[in-house]
């Protein structure tokens, strides 16, 4: 099958071509030939005022549910959530029932999703049933097809257990991820603590919480010399800590959430059951500071932490909903309407997605050169639309951003010989 990609600005910081207005054609995966003008008949053409292409963005942090929770996700409703937001790779947590905490149930998720047009790797847990009191089998996950290791949404408490996973891990130069958060503070807040927290007579959940645990793993991956993710950091004093680590030559990275640079905890003043996330939304002052963090390169990656619920978890008392938002098909769209602009380029945006989450998690990157296996996501930059829940791909529908203005627009995928096109 030929696919022809007319008047395409390619966006790829590692290609020859980066930069330049092409014609792409694609057989059978593979792209055929790069020119400025190609005239050859395909199957398949896609042309479309704006259009840029890069190689496949990446998500790290998505809880597909499957095994287990299939009435809010399923491997294949979350690919094709991902395939809708522009990823072709995504890392998917190890939340699911059973845990995915052996190599059996990596290789479900491996073989599960062999066919999709998306590449999905699991996450494998540190812990036996992500409890955060003993190891679980890494190694024999790694060597099943676990592409990093963390508890996912419940972050190891003991310090002597991360330290343990840091040093397990190197062993195959593996990457651990931790949501930092420091569960004996703070334990039943609901929202950040603050201002906002009294006015609505909601427990708060203060920044100390999370940066305790990013102070003590920086400190760990120091001592075990091992590489450590943070994801999901809010609080500008964690984004300071980080910075500093990195510095000093620590082998630390971070992502942030594309809901975290949107909204503050001043949007939930009409306890908006969707915007309870964890962890939760902060202070103007620190999106200000991860806004920053994005563009000055502390920030590595963006992370959608896509989390479905069904209907019965979100429509209820603000106390007993359920934490969580979908994120993968929004996200581009809240990247470009929060920090795209003149000083920050849309080449930086992409690098953010691309290249560096395989960096940090040890993948190799597509290229967009001929005679290379196509790997590549479509899209317009520019485009401004109000986002609709018709655009939804996943089983559940939990988006705050509904009905909000968001700018920059995903075309589609192209991967392991598949199309999937908005």
């Amino acid at each position: 099958m030929k696919v022809l990609i007319k008047q395409a600005r390619i966006i790829s910081p590692h290609s020859p071509f980066n930069g330049h207005t092409k014609d792409i054609l694609i057989t059978d995966g593979i792209i055929s030939k790069i020119d400025d003008a190609i005239s050859e008949k395909p199957d398949q053409l896609i042309e479309q005022e704006g259009l840029s292409v890069s190689i496949g963005w990446m998500d790290i942090f998505s809880n597909f549910g499957d095994p287990g929770h299939e009435y809010k996700e399923t491997l294949e409703t979350g690919a094709k959530a991902a395939a809708a937001g522009g990823f072709t790779d995504v890392l998917v947590l190890p939340n699911t029932s059973p845990v995915v905490h052996s190599k059996s149930q990596v290789e479900y998720i491996v073989q599960k999703s062999k066919s999709f047009a998306v590449n999905i790797h699991p996450i494998g847990a540190v812990t036996k049933n992500t409890e955060g009191k003993e190891l679980a089998e890494m190694y024999d996950m790694h060597q099943s097809g676990a592409l990093a290791f963390g508890d996912g949404i419940n972050p190891i408490q003991s310090a002597g257990i991360v330290l343990k996973a840091l040093q397990y891990v190197k062993s195959f130069d593996g990457t651990l991820i931790q949501i930092p958060e420091d569960k004996s503070i703070g334990a039943n807040g609901l929202i950040n603590e603050g201002i906002i927290s009294t006015q609505l007579g909601l427990p708060g959940k203060p920044t100390i919480a999370e940066e305790i645990l990013v102070a003590r793993d920086i400190k760990l991956a120091q001592y075990a010399d091992s590489k450590l993710h943070f994801t999901g950091v809010s609080s500008a004093k964690s984004i300071e800590y980080i910075k500093r680590a990195k510095e000093a030559g620590i082998n630390v990275s971070c992502s942030v959430t594309p809901y975290h640079l949107f909204f503050t905890d001043t949007n939930m003043q009409d306890y908006d059951t969707n915007l309870k996330v964890n962890p939760p939304l902060r202070t103007e002052t620190d999106r200000q500071a991860l806004l920053k963090a994005v563009a000055d390169g502390t920030v590595d990656c963006i992370a959608s932490h896509h989390f479905p619920q069904n209907w019965d978890g979100k429509t209820c008392e603000f106390e007993y909903a359920k934490d969580g938002m979908i994120g993968l098909e929004s996200l581009f769209g809240v990247l470009g309407s929060s920090v795209v602009n003149a000083q920050w380029p849309i080449e930086q945006s992409v690098e953010m997605l691309s290249v560096n989450p395989r960096k940090i998690f040890g993948i190799a990157l597509p290229e967009i050169k001929e005679g290379a296996t196509a790997c590549l996501t479509l899209f317009n930059a520019e485009e401004e639309y109000v986002f609709d829940e018709s655009m939804i791909q996943s089983k559940s529908k939990n988006s705050a951003l509904v009905g909000k203005k968001l700018k920059g627009k995903v075309i589609g995928i192209i991967n392991k010989g598949k199309i999937e096109l908005n």
